[in-house]
């Protein structure tokens, strides 16, 4: 098909050189990032969503290829750092390079998708000089996006996401989607092998199916019905390494992963406020969350449950809270929609703020300010430039994708891309208009703005909200013994939020840090107060009794901690260590035979054994 860039070879080379350079300028701000990542205690991960993925990569080398149940966590991330690390070794730095490469070419992306949505083959002059110096700074907004530079260099699948749903735009925005059958097929695999990493990915799907049919030309219905065979096609073979394994070999029938009711419940609760605020009973934390919702969901059966019937638990809990208070869901989700365009940043994982501090990303634009440039840019490409509904479509599938379950700054980051296309848009009019003398036209854009930004600046109010990132870098600094920063952080948190059983649990565990057992068990103490069945309190008032010597108190505490989780292997571990030291060997034997019957391949569990053995007359 001829179009403008075709038809100019000066116009093409431009393009040509163009394109390379902003892939090699962000890939080298991505490399650099990824650099001074090494020399911080986050290049190797230790909690959170990181070393969920990073743990679950180790076991599948380690052997643990299949699992005994549905997938519980989406797993194509992981067997991706498997699949690095058995050619690699196990080095974080291999694939943050190669997300750094992704993300340069979603840079890159941008770029493409802004020329094309103004690169009509009607005009022989092509696309004008400051549209093309907008679709420049469209990708170097991208480049220096803060959370974009954080989540490129991260063990976290977002940055491949944000790629292939873009990658999918671009062939619907150039110049009509025409697909062959082939590519047809190819596009859904790769949507589809995604989803099985982020399920998010599968948004575009009917921005796909939309292409087919409503495309420009004439077109026999006979093909576009087998394209979307085709299409379908491509998504189950995609997505088939989660369903074969859950249906065929766990024989536990869940499509992609079971962690999705869990997910519905969070964002879908009497309790829920838009962002990820987990109800009483689960903690913070991939691997903790998981693991809580499944023994809750078992307590209240009665019985060990399939990864699938534990979802639908919890999906049934968010379906009936939708039912029978319809007026509060709705309520729920007019939030859910402001906190989605909202300029406050909400990183569950506070990744970005603690790496900005760092000093391993480089300071940049945030959501607030594109979101609000972003909003009349929409307008003004609406009647301007028609295949930039197809980019207003994606966002706005995106969006109802998240507003399903919770918003955080991960979640929102794929509308970033489509967003900076249209701020740019918006402003290179308004530039337009100016040197035009346009000021009618440039003062109307200048009107929309006003509530625009308004809209997106309105500020957020509840102050555990402001205290999340002061808690995640506490517990950080805490981890990485940074006892001095730990204590300036976590005193923040606690200055927000007085009565969060979390921030007082991190307190009292800073405490047990710095060898003040005393107050250690008061902020433990405290926080059962607010949360009776808090599990790691109990624990750690056992740990202060066991080494001070009070035997009766800490099998009390641990006892307890039992009640919470019976299954847990470290509680009967310390309970061994509570009878040995009570010199009751015959339950130290007991306690401890159960610790390894639940953790067979853990060392300390083992030593125990054998100190408790050979010290048996």
């Amino acid at each position: 098909m001829p179009n403008a860039l075709k038809t100019d070879p000066r116009r093409r080379l431009w393009f040509l050189r163009t394109g390379p350079v902003l892939f090699l300028i962000v890939f080298g701000l991505r490399l650099a990032a990824l650099v001074r990542l090494t020399r911080s205690p986050l290049f190797i991960p230790s909690r959170g969503d990181m070393h969920f993925y990073s743990d679950w990569a180790k076991q599948i080398l380690h052997g643990a290829f299949t699992q005994p149940l549905a997938f519980y966590g989406l797993p194509g991330y992981a067997y991706l750092l498997a699949f690095l690390g058995r050619l690699f070794g196990e080095n974080p730095f291999i694939p943050g390079m190669l997300q750094a490469v992704i993300d340069a070419g979603t840079a890159v992306l941008i770029y493409r998708i802004f020329i094309d949505v103004f690169d009509s083959p009607a005009t022989e002059t092509g696309v004008p000089k400051y549209i093309r110096t907008a679709a420049v700074l469209s990708a170097l907004g991208w480049a220096f996006f803060v959370p974009a530079q954080a989540y490129a260099v991260i063990l976290m699948p977002t940055a491949w996401f944000v790629f292939v749903f873009w990658f999918v735009v671009w062939r619907l925005v150039r110049g009509g989607f025409r697909p062959t059958f082939l590519e047809s097929f190819l596009l859904a695999l790769l949507v589809g092998l995604t989803a099985t990493a982020v399920a998010t990915v599968l948004a575009v799907v009917p921005l796909m199916i939309a292409g087919l049919i409503f495309r420009k030309g004439s077109v026999a219905w006979s093909k576009v019905a087998g394209k979307i065979g085709v299409l379908i096609l491509g998504l189950v073979i995609g997505t088939s390494p989660c369903w074969i394994h859950n249906y065929l070999i766990a024989r536990d029938p869940v499509a992609l992963s079971a962690h999705g009711g869990i997910n519905f419940w969070i964002g879908n609760n009497p309790d829920a406020n838009g962002y990820p605020r987990f109800p009483p009973g689960l903690r913070a934390g991939q691997a903790a969350m998981l693991q809580d919702s499944i023994d809750q969901a078992e307590i209240i059966a009665g019985r060990p449950l399939k990864h699938a019937e534990v979802s639908r638990f919890w999906s049934a809990k968010a379906k009936n809270f939708i039912t029978t208070r319809f007026g509060a869901w709705l309520r729920l989700m007019g939030l859910k929609l402001r906190n989605f365009w909202n300029a406050f940043q909400y990183d569950d994982l506070s990744i970005i703020t603690i790496l900005r501090e760092q000093g391993v990303i480089f300071p940049g634009l945030y959501f607030g300010s594109i979101a609000a440039l972003a909003i009349p840019g929409i307008l003004v490409a609406w009647s301007s430039s028609p295949r930039s509904r197809w980019i207003f479509g994606a966002i706005l599938l995106a969006m109802f994708s998240v507003l399903t379950v919770f918003v955080t700054e991960r979640y929102r980051l794929v509308v970033v891309p489509g967003l900076l296309i249209f701020a740019l848009i918006g402003l290179s009019t308004f530039w337009e208009k100016i040197v035009a003398s346009d000021l009618r036209t440039a003062a109307l854009y200048l009107i929309i703005l006003l509530p625009s930004t308004t809209f997106v600046a309105w500020p957020q109010k509840d102050p555990s909200l402001w205290a999340l990132d002061s808690y995640n870098a506490g517990w950080q600094a805490l981890e990485s013994n940074n006892l001095p920063l730990a204590e300036s952080k976590l005193a923040l948190a606690y200055a927000y939020v007085p009565d969060n059983s979390e921030t007082l649990f991190a307190l009292g565990n800073l405490r047990l840090a710095q060898s003040n057992s005393g107050a250690a068990a008061e902020f433990y103490r405290a926080v059962l107060a607010l949360d009776p069945k808090h599990k790691g309190a109990f624990n750690n008032l056992g740990v202060i009794a066991l080494n001070a010597e009070e035997f009766d108190a800490a099998e009390n505490w641990f006892r307890h901690a039992e009640d919470v989780d019976p299954r847990n292997p470290k509680t009967h571990f310390m309970l061994a260590k509570v009878f040995l030291g009570k010199n009751d060997r015959n339950a130290a034997r007991m306690e401890i035979a159960t610790a390894i019957q639940l953790k067979p391949d853990q060392p300390e569990f083992i030593a125990l054994r054998q100190q408790i053995e050979q010290n048996t007359p």
